[in-house]
């Protein structure tokens, strides 16, 4: 598959994720969860969408799959980018407010979807 079709399926995927993901995180913050905890809730609700979706449709051919190799590989690539995300996260909401965390989480994702990008297409789904 293309690299144009692939970032397309990625980026379609990725904004679902990303709604379902910041949704959960505000929804849970301003019930009173820690935005940590909240983030990292979000994410993973983000995460089980993406991890099958992109897997079947996005990086599906005849060098990849979705198997417990993958998840592994996944779980690796989720756990740093998650571990970032929610630093970068609180320290915004430590330093300037929560309503800041919540606006800032768009930017932090979008840069660590696009590394989330490379790191799928080139180890995360090969067999």
């Amino acid at each position: 598959m293309s690299l144009s079709r692939q970032g397309g399926h990625y980026l379609g995927i990725g904004i679902v994720q990303w709604l379902l993901d910041w949704a959960v995180m505000v929804g849970l913050s301003h019930h009173g969860m820690s935005v940590e905890a909240a983030n990292i809730v979000g994410r993973i609700s983000g995460a089980l969408l993406g991890f099958w979706l992109n897997g079947r449709i996005t990086f599906a051919g005849d060098d990849t799959c979705v198997g417990r190799r993958q998840l592994l590989r996944f779980l690796l690539m989720w756990l740093l980018t998650t571990a970032i995300s929610t630093w970068s996260l609180g320290a915004i909401n430590h330093f300037a407010g929560l309503k800041w965390a919540w606006l800032a989480k768009p930017g932090v994702e979008v840069v660590l979807g696009g590394i989330g990008f490379l790191l799928s297409r080139h180890w995360v789904y090969r067999r």
